[in-house]
């Protein structure tokens, strides 16, 4: 069972250049147990993708966009969790974190530029997925993996018109409630 919410901000967005990052940290998001994501700038593509994504395959989950990220930040009621390579090692800070979780609401703040500095001073934890440069989708997903000590993996989805048939080989997805005899084999 969930605590309270955990949503996303996405720092920042270049279009062209961040297009398929930006969708892969709303998809992160989702598919590990994030409530919501929150994109910035002009990330309709992205906000598109990932609605399709959860219209076919569940939910919930609620995409939204913003022109004023650092209001959002500001004015969270709960904790705020910066992923930075600059913070302290999330293996140090995970169960202080989780203990937050349980008592409110869970703000995961991911860049994609330059972060300015008062995100760094509004963050409750400064939080490093090892300190070295990476992926910030790498560091969400281990993240919200340690956040929620993998019970994500199994959690059900609602409202799914499609679902991913597990398999030693190949791809098989097929609808919820088959309406026809393909099976989606490739």
């Amino acid at each position: 069972m969930r605590d309270h919410e955990v949503a996303v901000l996405r720092l920042g967005h270049r279009p062209g250049r961040d297009n398929r990052m930006t969708t892969h940290v709303g998809l992160t998001a989702r598919a590990l147990g994030a409530d919501r994501v929150v994109l910035t700038g002009n990330a309709t593509r992205s906000r598109e993708t990932i609605e399709d994504i959860t219209d076919r395959f569940g939910g919930p989950f609620v995409v939204e966009q913003t022109e004023e990220p650092k209001r959002v930040v500001r004015e969270f009621p709960g904790a705020v969790v910066h992923l930075t390579m600059y913070g302290l090692p999330v293996q140090d800070v995970e169960r202080d974190v989780r203990a937050d979780h349980r008592a409110g609401p869970l703000l995961i703040v991911v860049g994609a530029e330059k972060v300015p500095f008062d995100v760094y001073e509004r963050a409750d934890w400064n939080v490093a997925v090892t300190n070295q440069p990476h992926s910030e989708v790498a560091g969400l997903a281990v993240f919200l993996d340690r956040l929620f000590e993998g019970r994500e993996l199994d959690w059900e989805w609602e409202g799914a018109t499609h679902r991913v048939v597990p398999k030693a080989t190949g791809k098989r997805v097929e609808p919820v409630d088959p309406v026809d005899s393909s099976n989606g084999d490739e």
